[in-house]
Protein backbone atom coordinates (compact mmCIF):
# COMPACT_ATOMS: atom_id res chain seq x y z
CA UNK A 1 0.00 0.00 0.00
CA UNK A 2 1.64 3.40 -1.38
CA UNK A 3 0.67 6.06 1.23
CA UNK A 4 1.28 9.79 0.41
CA UNK A 5 3.92 10.97 2.90
CA UNK A 6 4.52 14.17 5.15
CA UNK A 7 7.37 15.53 3.34
CA UNK A 8 8.95 15.64 6.94
CA UNK A 9 8.20 12.82 7.93
CA UNK A 10 11.45 10.85 7.98
CA UNK A 11 13.50 14.25 9.34
CA UNK A 12 10.78 14.41 12.05
CA UNK A 13 10.60 10.41 12.56
CA UNK A 14 14.67 10.52 12.85
CA UNK A 15 14.55 12.79 15.57
CA UNK A 16 14.27 10.64 17.66
CA UNK A 17 17.69 9.59 17.37
CA UNK A 18 19.36 12.55 17.16
CA UNK A 19 22.82 12.83 18.97
CA UNK A 20 22.75 9.30 20.85
CA UNK A 21 25.56 7.98 23.06
CA UNK A 22 28.32 6.09 22.37
CA UNK A 23 28.94 2.95 24.05
CA UNK A 24 32.45 4.02 26.42
CA UNK A 25 34.80 1.80 27.75
CA UNK A 26 38.30 2.13 29.67
CA UNK A 27 40.22 4.76 30.61
CA UNK A 28 39.16 7.81 28.38
CA UNK A 29 40.31 11.50 28.11
CA UNK A 30 37.75 14.09 26.40
CA UNK A 31 37.87 17.41 25.33
CA UNK A 32 34.23 19.47 25.23
CA UNK A 33 34.40 22.56 23.50
CA UNK A 34 30.93 24.97 22.82
CA UNK A 35 31.26 27.26 20.29
CA UNK A 36 28.54 30.27 20.12
CA UNK A 37 28.03 30.67 16.53
CA UNK A 38 25.98 32.76 14.48
CA UNK A 39 24.76 31.03 11.01
CA UNK A 40 27.57 31.89 8.82
CA UNK A 41 29.62 30.67 11.24
CA UNK A 42 27.54 27.27 11.94
CA UNK A 43 28.21 27.08 8.25
CA UNK A 44 31.52 28.06 8.22
CA UNK A 45 31.87 25.19 10.91
CA UNK A 46 30.77 22.74 8.82
CA UNK A 47 33.56 23.36 6.23
CA UNK A 48 35.76 23.44 8.97
CA UNK A 49 35.10 20.08 9.80
CA UNK A 50 35.20 19.26 6.05
CA UNK A 51 38.60 20.15 5.74
CA UNK A 52 39.87 17.96 8.32
CA UNK A 53 38.06 14.83 6.98
CA UNK A 54 39.67 15.64 3.45
CA UNK A 55 42.89 15.75 4.68
CA UNK A 56 42.40 12.57 6.35
CA UNK A 57 41.25 11.15 3.26
CA UNK A 58 37.61 10.86 4.89
CA UNK A 59 34.29 11.57 3.16
CA UNK A 60 33.30 15.52 3.94
CA UNK A 61 29.37 15.92 5.44
CA UNK A 62 27.09 17.16 3.34
CA UNK A 63 25.03 20.63 3.47
CA UNK A 64 21.70 18.33 5.61
CA UNK A 65 24.26 16.89 8.59
CA UNK A 66 23.82 18.59 12.16
CA UNK A 67 25.81 15.40 13.36
CA UNK A 68 28.81 13.55 12.84
CA UNK A 69 31.04 10.84 14.84
CA UNK A 70 34.41 10.21 13.07
CA UNK A 71 37.33 8.43 13.55
CA UNK A 72 40.90 9.72 12.90
CA UNK A 73 43.14 7.77 14.12
CA UNK A 74 43.74 7.16 17.59
CA UNK A 75 40.93 9.97 17.93
CA UNK A 76 37.58 10.44 17.63
CA UNK A 77 35.50 13.32 16.58
CA UNK A 78 31.76 13.70 17.65
CA UNK A 79 30.83 17.33 16.46
CA UNK A 80 27.02 18.36 16.66
CA UNK A 81 25.40 21.67 15.19
CA UNK A 82 22.78 23.40 17.36
CA UNK A 83 20.60 26.15 17.23
CA UNK A 84 22.74 29.23 18.94
CA UNK A 85 26.19 27.00 18.79
CA UNK A 86 28.51 24.25 17.39
CA UNK A 87 29.88 21.14 19.69
CA UNK A 88 33.27 19.29 19.30
CA UNK A 89 33.76 16.56 21.40
CA UNK A 90 37.44 14.88 21.04
CA UNK A 91 38.04 11.77 22.37
CA UNK A 92 41.06 9.59 22.80
CA UNK A 93 42.14 6.52 24.93
CA UNK A 94 43.94 7.55 28.32
CA UNK A 95 47.58 5.90 29.20
CA UNK A 96 47.42 2.19 30.15
CA UNK A 97 49.41 2.99 33.20
CA UNK A 98 46.89 5.40 35.05
CA UNK A 99 48.96 5.98 37.94
CA UNK A 100 51.67 7.66 36.91
CA UNK A 101 52.41 10.85 38.82
CA UNK A 102 51.81 13.71 36.05
CA UNK A 103 48.11 15.09 34.94
CA UNK A 104 45.89 13.37 32.32
CA UNK A 105 46.52 14.53 29.08
CA UNK A 106 43.73 16.16 27.32
CA UNK A 107 42.18 14.83 24.13
CA UNK A 108 43.28 18.49 22.45
CA UNK A 109 46.47 17.38 22.76
CA UNK A 110 45.89 14.83 19.50
CA UNK A 111 44.05 17.27 17.30
CA UNK A 112 46.54 20.21 15.23
CA UNK A 113 46.57 22.77 17.24
CA UNK A 114 46.48 25.28 14.38
CA UNK A 115 43.24 23.48 13.11
CA UNK A 116 41.64 24.19 16.54
CA UNK A 117 42.66 27.96 17.39
CA UNK A 118 40.85 27.99 14.15
CA UNK A 119 37.13 26.82 15.05
CA UNK A 120 34.96 29.35 14.50
CA UNK A 121 32.54 31.03 16.65
CA UNK A 122 33.57 31.99 20.09
CA UNK A 123 34.62 29.31 22.52
CA UNK A 124 32.10 29.67 25.30
CA UNK A 125 32.59 26.05 27.07
CA UNK A 126 35.96 24.19 26.97
CA UNK A 127 35.86 20.88 29.12
CA UNK A 128 38.38 18.10 30.31
CA UNK A 129 36.96 15.06 31.41
CA UNK A 130 38.49 12.36 32.41
CA UNK A 131 37.17 8.70 33.00
CA UNK A 132 39.31 5.86 35.28
CA UNK A 133 37.89 2.66 35.01
CA UNK A 134 38.61 2.31 38.68
CA UNK A 135 37.86 4.31 42.30
CA UNK A 136 38.97 4.02 45.35
CA UNK A 137 42.84 4.86 46.47
CA UNK A 138 43.20 6.25 43.24
CA UNK A 139 40.53 8.36 42.96
CA UNK A 140 41.40 10.15 46.05
CA UNK A 141 44.89 11.02 44.32
CA UNK A 142 43.22 12.22 40.83
CA UNK A 143 41.32 14.56 42.75
CA UNK A 144 44.28 16.09 44.87
CA UNK A 145 45.98 16.42 41.76
CA UNK A 146 43.44 17.95 39.00
CA UNK A 147 40.92 19.37 41.43
CA UNK A 148 40.62 22.68 43.31
CA UNK A 149 39.83 21.67 47.14
CA UNK A 150 38.25 24.89 48.46
CA UNK A 151 35.43 24.03 45.51
CA UNK A 152 35.55 20.64 45.24
CA UNK A 153 32.17 18.95 44.57
CA UNK A 154 31.26 15.64 44.03
CA UNK A 155 28.96 12.45 44.43
CA UNK A 156 27.84 8.95 43.88
CA UNK A 157 25.77 8.75 40.39
CA UNK A 158 24.05 6.08 38.23
CA UNK A 159 22.72 4.59 41.04
CA UNK A 160 26.13 4.79 43.04
CA UNK A 161 28.18 2.49 40.42
CA UNK A 162 30.21 5.58 39.88
CA UNK A 163 31.47 8.47 41.01
CA UNK A 164 31.97 12.06 40.05
CA UNK A 165 34.15 15.47 40.74
CA UNK A 166 34.71 18.79 39.62
CA UNK A 167 35.48 21.72 40.78
CA UNK A 168 33.51 24.44 38.49
CA UNK A 169 36.53 25.66 37.95
CA UNK A 170 38.69 27.55 34.22
CA UNK A 171 41.94 26.13 35.32
CA UNK A 172 45.41 27.25 33.37
CA UNK A 173 44.99 25.56 29.71
CA UNK A 174 41.63 27.67 29.71
CA UNK A 175 39.49 24.55 30.19
CA UNK A 176 37.13 23.43 33.50
CA UNK A 177 38.11 19.43 34.65
CA UNK A 178 35.79 17.17 35.48
CA UNK A 179 36.65 13.36 36.93
CA UNK A 180 34.82 10.36 36.55
CA UNK A 181 35.16 6.75 38.30
CA UNK A 182 33.41 4.09 36.74
CA UNK A 183 34.52 0.64 37.59
CA UNK A 184 30.91 -1.43 37.61
CA UNK A 185 29.43 0.35 34.52
CA UNK A 186 28.46 -1.02 30.84
CA UNK A 187 29.59 0.58 27.73
CA UNK A 188 26.38 2.24 26.69
CA UNK A 189 25.46 3.54 30.09
CA UNK A 190 28.35 4.59 30.68
CA UNK A 191 28.35 6.14 27.16
CA UNK A 192 24.92 8.07 28.45
CA UNK A 193 26.41 9.06 31.84
CA UNK A 194 29.00 10.98 29.98
CA UNK A 195 27.20 12.73 27.82
CA UNK A 196 24.88 13.76 30.37
CA UNK A 197 27.91 15.34 32.39
CA UNK A 198 28.75 17.62 28.91
CA UNK A 199 25.64 18.63 28.62
CA UNK A 200 24.95 19.50 31.89
CA UNK A 201 28.18 21.80 31.42
CA UNK A 202 26.53 22.67 27.94
CA UNK A 203 23.93 24.03 29.16
CA UNK A 204 24.66 25.69 32.19
CA UNK A 205 26.90 27.71 30.46
CA UNK A 206 24.31 28.57 27.69
CA UNK A 207 21.55 29.53 30.18
CA UNK A 208 23.81 31.98 31.70
CA UNK A 209 24.20 33.80 28.26
CA UNK A 210 20.72 35.48 29.71
CA UNK A 211 22.46 37.09 32.24
CA UNK A 212 24.12 40.28 30.67
CA UNK A 213 20.88 40.53 28.62
CA UNK A 214 18.96 40.11 32.34
CA UNK A 215 21.10 43.09 34.04
CA UNK A 216 20.82 45.09 30.73
CA UNK A 217 17.67 44.89 30.65
CA UNK A 218 17.33 45.76 34.47
CA UNK A 219 18.98 49.04 33.84
CA UNK A 220 16.88 50.06 30.81
CA UNK A 221 13.61 49.35 32.73
CA UNK A 222 14.79 51.22 36.32
CA UNK A 223 15.26 53.92 33.76
CA UNK A 224 11.87 53.14 31.89
CA UNK A 225 9.72 52.71 35.28
CA UNK A 226 11.07 56.26 36.83
CA UNK A 227 9.71 57.80 33.97
CA UNK A 228 6.91 55.99 33.90
CA UNK A 229 6.08 57.26 37.63
CA UNK A 230 7.00 60.64 36.69
CA UNK A 231 4.34 60.93 34.00
CA UNK A 232 1.73 59.12 36.07
CA UNK A 233 2.19 62.39 38.43
CA UNK A 234 2.46 64.81 35.44
CA UNK A 235 -1.07 63.15 33.84
CA UNK A 236 -2.78 63.53 37.65
CA UNK A 237 -2.02 67.34 37.38
CA UNK A 238 -2.32 68.05 34.27
CA UNK A 239 -4.77 70.15 31.82
CA UNK A 240 -6.44 69.50 28.54
CA UNK A 241 -3.60 71.57 26.67
CA UNK A 242 -1.23 69.59 28.10
CA UNK A 243 -2.58 66.19 27.69
CA UNK A 244 -1.53 65.80 23.94
CA UNK A 245 2.50 66.00 24.68
CA UNK A 246 1.79 63.63 27.65
CA UNK A 247 0.04 61.61 24.97
CA UNK A 248 3.36 61.73 22.66
CA UNK A 249 5.57 61.11 26.04
CA UNK A 250 3.60 57.81 26.99
CA UNK A 251 3.36 56.64 23.19
CA UNK A 252 7.19 56.84 22.85
CA UNK A 253 8.34 55.15 26.34
CA UNK A 254 5.87 52.31 24.98
CA UNK A 255 7.68 52.23 21.81
CA UNK A 256 10.96 51.92 24.25
CA UNK A 257 9.69 49.15 26.29
CA UNK A 258 8.32 47.40 23.91
CA UNK A 259 11.56 47.36 21.50
CA UNK A 260 13.71 46.33 24.54
CA UNK A 261 11.35 43.90 25.55
CA UNK A 262 11.61 42.40 21.94
CA UNK A 263 15.64 42.40 21.63
CA UNK A 264 15.72 40.52 25.14
CA UNK A 265 12.89 38.63 24.87
CA UNK A 266 14.05 35.46 22.79
CA UNK A 267 17.48 35.44 25.17
CA UNK A 268 15.96 34.83 28.28
CA UNK A 269 13.42 32.73 26.78
CA UNK A 270 16.54 30.45 25.53
CA UNK A 271 17.76 30.88 28.88
CA UNK A 272 14.53 29.69 30.76
CA UNK A 273 14.80 26.63 28.82
CA UNK A 274 18.54 25.57 29.32
CA UNK A 275 17.88 26.46 32.79
CA UNK A 276 14.97 23.22 32.75
CA UNK A 277 17.47 21.23 30.74
CA UNK A 278 19.96 20.97 33.17
CA UNK A 279 17.62 20.45 36.08
CA UNK A 280 16.90 17.44 33.89
CA UNK A 281 20.15 16.40 32.95
CA UNK A 282 21.33 16.77 36.77
CA UNK A 283 18.19 13.93 37.64
CA UNK A 284 18.67 11.72 35.03
CA UNK A 285 22.45 11.20 36.34
CA UNK A 286 20.71 9.99 40.07
CA UNK A 287 23.13 11.52 42.28
CA UNK A 288 23.73 10.65 46.02
CA UNK A 289 25.71 11.95 48.67
CA UNK A 290 29.60 11.35 49.16
CA UNK A 291 30.55 12.34 53.00
CA UNK A 292 31.64 15.95 53.52
CA UNK A 293 30.58 16.90 49.99
CA UNK A 294 28.04 18.68 48.04
CA UNK A 295 26.51 17.21 44.91
CA UNK A 296 26.67 18.88 41.81
CA UNK A 297 22.56 19.12 42.15
CA UNK A 298 23.01 21.60 45.54
CA UNK A 299 25.99 23.05 44.10
CA UNK A 300 24.55 24.40 40.66
CA UNK A 301 20.73 24.85 42.72
CA UNK A 302 23.10 26.99 45.06
CA UNK A 303 25.09 29.07 42.81
CA UNK A 304 22.81 29.38 39.90
CA UNK A 305 19.47 30.06 41.52
CA UNK A 306 20.28 33.89 41.92
CA UNK A 307 21.01 34.06 38.42
CA UNK A 308 18.12 32.38 36.93
CA UNK A 309 15.80 34.52 39.29
CA UNK A 310 17.32 37.50 37.90
CA UNK A 311 16.28 36.34 34.34
CA UNK A 312 12.72 35.52 35.43
CA UNK A 313 12.63 38.57 37.00
CA UNK A 314 13.98 40.61 34.29
CA UNK A 315 11.08 38.72 31.75
CA UNK A 316 8.46 39.89 34.64
CA UNK A 317 9.37 42.96 35.40
CA UNK A 318 9.21 44.04 31.43
CA UNK A 319 6.10 42.29 31.39
CA UNK A 320 4.71 44.13 34.21
CA UNK A 321 6.28 47.74 32.68
CA UNK A 322 4.65 47.00 29.36
CA UNK A 323 1.07 45.85 30.96
CA UNK A 324 1.33 49.34 32.75
CA UNK A 325 2.55 51.14 29.94
CA UNK A 326 -0.59 49.98 28.38
CA UNK A 327 -3.10 50.76 30.95
CA UNK A 328 -1.86 54.40 31.50
CA UNK A 329 -1.75 54.91 27.56
CA UNK A 330 -5.22 53.12 27.79
CA UNK A 331 -6.35 56.19 30.76
CA UNK A 332 -4.88 58.85 29.04
CA UNK A 333 -6.41 58.34 25.94
CA UNK A 334 -9.81 57.81 26.95
CA UNK A 335 -9.31 60.88 29.22
CA UNK A 336 -8.89 62.59 25.87
CA UNK A 337 -11.48 61.01 24.69
CA UNK A 338 -13.83 62.13 27.00
CA UNK A 339 -12.76 65.74 26.87
CA UNK A 340 -13.11 65.66 22.81
CA UNK A 341 -16.76 64.12 23.61
CA UNK A 342 -17.62 66.48 25.88
CA UNK A 343 -16.01 69.40 23.60
CA UNK A 344 -17.71 67.83 20.80
CA UNK A 345 -21.37 68.15 22.76
CA UNK A 346 -20.65 71.88 23.60
CA UNK A 347 -20.30 72.07 19.68
CA UNK A 348 -23.25 70.39 19.08
CA UNK A 349 -25.11 72.72 21.74
CA UNK A 350 -24.05 75.18 20.14
CA UNK A 351 -25.05 74.39 16.51
CA UNK A 352 -28.74 73.77 17.66
CA UNK A 353 -29.25 76.82 19.35
CA UNK A 354 -27.60 78.57 16.15
CA UNK A 355 -30.33 76.40 14.02
CA UNK A 356 -32.96 77.68 16.39
CA UNK A 357 -31.43 81.06 15.85
CA UNK A 358 -31.87 80.38 12.08
CA UNK A 359 -35.56 78.65 11.99
CA UNK A 360 -36.52 81.72 14.11
CA UNK A 361 -34.82 84.30 11.60
CA UNK A 362 -36.43 82.46 8.79
CA UNK A 363 -39.92 82.18 10.06
CA UNK A 364 -39.41 85.95 10.48
CA UNK A 365 -38.29 86.24 7.24
CA UNK A 366 -41.36 84.04 6.08
CA UNK A 367 -43.48 86.47 7.53
CA UNK A 368 -41.92 89.19 5.32
CA UNK A 369 -42.13 87.35 2.35
CA UNK A 370 -45.48 86.79 2.57
CA UNK A 371 -45.91 90.62 3.47
CA UNK A 372 -43.77 91.67 0.38
CA UNK A 373 -45.35 88.91 -1.74
CA UNK A 374 -48.96 89.96 -0.79
CA UNK A 375 -48.40 93.58 -1.35
CA UNK A 376 -47.00 92.89 -5.13
CA UNK A 377 -50.18 90.58 -5.51
CA UNK A 378 -52.47 92.59 -4.14
CA UNK A 379 -50.68 95.74 -6.18
CA UNK A 380 -50.93 93.64 -9.23
CA UNK A 381 -54.87 93.12 -8.65
CA UNK A 382 -55.21 97.03 -7.72
CA UNK A 383 -53.97 97.40 -11.94
CA UNK A 384 -56.63 95.38 -12.83
CA UNK A 385 -59.30 96.58 -11.15
CA UNK A 386 -58.02 99.77 -12.98
CA UNK A 387 -58.58 98.30 -16.09
CA UNK A 388 -61.47 96.87 -15.27
CA UNK A 389 -63.61 99.75 -14.46
CA UNK A 390 -63.85 100.65 -18.22
CA UNK A 391 -64.99 96.86 -19.17
CA UNK A 392 -67.67 97.99 -16.49
CA UNK A 393 -66.04 96.31 -12.82
CA UNK A 394 -68.27 97.44 -10.32
CA UNK A 395 -66.19 98.12 -7.45
CA UNK A 396 -63.29 100.96 -7.03
CA UNK A 397 -59.24 99.86 -7.43
CA UNK A 398 -59.10 100.15 -3.87
CA UNK A 399 -61.80 98.32 -2.58
CA UNK A 400 -61.05 95.69 -5.16
CA UNK A 401 -57.21 95.68 -3.73
CA UNK A 402 -58.85 95.75 0.32
CA UNK A 403 -60.90 92.53 -0.39
CA UNK A 404 -57.67 90.98 -2.00
CA UNK A 405 -55.84 91.20 0.38
CA UNK A 406 -56.79 88.82 2.79
CA UNK A 407 -57.10 86.25 0.41
CA UNK A 408 -54.23 86.94 -1.56
CA UNK A 409 -51.90 86.47 1.81
CA UNK A 410 -53.40 83.62 3.15
CA UNK A 411 -52.71 81.34 -0.16
CA UNK A 412 -48.97 83.39 -0.28
CA UNK A 413 -48.64 81.72 3.49
CA UNK A 414 -50.14 78.49 2.30
CA UNK A 415 -48.23 78.35 -0.95
CA UNK A 416 -44.89 78.56 1.30
CA UNK A 417 -45.92 75.98 4.29
CA UNK A 418 -47.05 73.21 1.13
CA UNK A 419 -43.26 74.21 -0.43
CA UNK A 420 -41.48 73.67 3.21
CA UNK A 421 -43.22 70.19 4.03
CA UNK A 422 -42.50 68.99 0.73
CA UNK A 423 -38.76 69.96 1.48
CA UNK A 424 -38.97 68.26 4.89
CA UNK A 425 -40.49 64.90 3.39
CA UNK A 426 -37.45 64.65 1.29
Amino acid sequence: MQLTQHPERSVLHNEVHARPPEALKGHLSIAHIVMVADGAQRAASRAHLATLMRDNHLPAPDETTTHLRVDIGPLRIRWELHTEFVTWTFTIQGPADIHQPSAPPSAVSAVSQDWLAALPGQCLCGLNLWVFPERGSTAARWVKDCLNEQTLVGSNVAGDQAQVYTDFAIHGDGFSRILLFADELQPRRLGRLVQRILEIETYRMAALLGLPAARLAGEALSSAESELAELAQSIRSANRDSEPALLDRLTRLAGQVESQHAASHARLSASNAYFELVEQRIQQISETRLNGLQTIAEFIDRRLTPARKTCEWATRRQDSLSQRVSRMSNLLRTRVEIEQQQSSQALLEALNRRQDLQLKLQATVEGLSVAAITYYIVGLVSYLAKGGQALGWPLSPESTAALAIPLVAVSVWWSIRRMHHRLLSH
